[in-house]
């Protein structure tokens, strides 16, 4: 297995073959124009950028389970760092789309540089691609051209800014197409929240947590097969908390229950529901309830 670091978009030009970039932090690549060969596929590419991407479905990168829901066009994101993998050979012609790559220095000190972490897409999973319609990738395709043609034609001293205004319109066009992605999947939206509250129960019941502690957001995003990032977005998104807030909220109903019913000190309660500090447990418990564990225990 090799691995291909890409730290520069010229570096990235060169690596696919392409004429030197016209700016230095930022391109805009037509897939029609790029071939990946045998000796490329399963390598793993990691660029030092972020990458946004629309292609077609046939694209050549794995997509994984889920079922598409519409056939026009699919959108990734990966931020630096973050690994691209190739699954299948393909030569110039052979797919259409495009790919934009954009350098952090290109946002550092903006707006959009303030807010980028915002963005969770991405760090979603590849199969967790944002689907279009086709008046949402004649948007994308609009917002993208509008770049382009900016850092082609009109490097001047407003440049950066007309780009960066415009990547910043095209990650909140991509926001509201997610959220739309969720609404239109809603009854497998309720199906996640249904198996996530399930789970919660069973890894209590079972005590895991004497093991294990606290159960973390990634434990259940994994068993229902999603990242961590994309789970918690569809959570918040179907029920206006996130999983955190969720297993918090599960776990002070647990140790409200201790309190009254047993003896046990709150430190042993803390240790038993899986904290590994009691201060810590008796600070979440005061946030939720208004009161100490020992305050809860005397008025109850």
């Amino acid at each position: 297995m090799s691995f291909i670091k890409v730290a520069s978009i010229s570096q990235l030009h060169q690596l696919m073959g392409l004429p030197k970039p016209q700016h230095p932090l930022i391109s805009l690549v037509d897939v029609s124009k790029i071939q990946v060969t045998d000796d490329q596929v399963n390598a793993k590419v990691i660029f030092d950028f972020y990458m946004v991407s629309l292609k077609d479905k046939s694209c050549g990168s794995e997509y994984g389970r889920n079922t598409f829901d519409f056939d026009e066009g699919v959108m990734i994101f990966t931020a630096p760092g973050q690994v691209y993998t190739f699954t299948k050979p393909f030569k110039p012609g052979e797919i259409s789309g495009w790919m934009l790559f954009f350098h952090p220095d290109l946002i550092r000190n903006t707006h959009l540089g303030k807010q980028i972490n915002e963005y969770s897409f991405f760090n979603y999973e590849v199969f967790e691609a944002l689907h279009l319609s086709a008046d949402e990738e004649k948007t994308m395709n609009g917002t993208v051209a509008n770049i382009n043609e900016e850092y082609q034609q009109r490097i001047d001293n407003h440049s950066q800014r007309v780009i960066v205004s415009n990547l910043e319109l095209l990650l909140n066009y991509s926001l509201r197409y997610y959220e739309r992605q969720f609404n239109t999947r809603a009854s497998q939206s309720r199906d996640i929240i249904s198996q996530f509250e399930k789970e919660l129960k069973i890894y209590f019941n079972t005590e895991k947590n004497l093991d294990l502690g606290l159960p973390g957001i990634q434990y259940f995003a994994e068993l229902v097969h999603l990242s961590p990032h994309y789970f918690g977005d569809l959570v918040k998104k179907e029920t206006g908390r996130t999983p955190k807030d969720h297993i918090h909220d599960f776990v002070i109903d647990l140790a409200k229950n201790l309190l009254v019913g047993s003896e046990q000190s709150v430190s042993e309660i803390a240790y038993q529901l899986g904290f590994n500090y009691p201060h810590y447990f008796t600070r979440l418990f005061k946030s939720k309830v208004g009161h100490t564990p020992v305050a809860y225990r005397k008025l109850n």
